[in-house]
């Protein structure tokens, strides 16, 4: 009897430990509005890591969760875009970070907006939802401290037909290289 109630207790002590760690490690999240269309969509469930940027830096592409600075009951979506110390626009329907405009293959559609050039605060960050021209992000004139970063987005589960990993892109490259995309314009 002893032996059986000890099992128990084992038991019931790792399921605990289990539980405590996915809950420190993993959370999940629902998306609400229409701000990342066409990544993400009203009502998709999504796994998000906060232990990743324990690991390594936010980078440009990321796709993060945060606590907005204006509204700590909400949590939003959106995708980095510019680092600390970068400078950033928005001119000609085209992102420029640090001098260089962005090929943003994950958009529909092109900024409809202008943004002043504007130098990234340290330990902040410039998100822009992918859906540009209806999303309430940093062109609005505010950034993200390193400090509201609940975790980067890592896994769609749910629906089905959305499973699979968050789709990241790594813009860097494309601002270090000073990539210039080829527009091609059909009749």
């Amino acid at each position: 009897m002893k032996a059986f109630l000890r099992e128990i207790l084992v038991t019931a002590l790792l399921a605990l430990a289990l539980f405590l760690g996915i809950q420190a490690t993993v959370q999940s999240f629902v998306v609400v509005g229409i701000s990342m269309e066409p990544s993400f969509y009203e009502g998709q469930r999504l796994l998000v890591s906060k232990v990743a940027y324990y690991l390594g830096e936010p980078k440009r592409g990321d796709v993060i969760v945060f606590q907005p600075f204006d509204n700590q009951h909400e949590d939003y979506i959106k995708r980095i875009i510019a680092l600390p110390g970068d400078e950033v626009e928005v001119r000609k329907n085209t992102v420029y970070v640090n001098g260089s405009p962005l090929y943003e293959t994950y958009i529909n559609d092109l900024p409809e907006y202008t943004m002043k050039s504007t130098t990234v605060p340290a330990n902040s960050y410039f998100v822009l939802g992918d859906n540009r021209n209806h999303s309430n992000d940093s062109h609005s004139g505010w950034f993200v401290p390193r400090q509201n970063i609940v975790g980067k987005v890592w896994l769609s589960i749910w629906p089905p037909q959305k499973w699979g990993l968050a789709p990241h892109y790594n813009l860097s490259s494309q601002i270090k290289a000073g990539f210039n995309p080829v527009i091609l314009v059909s009749g």
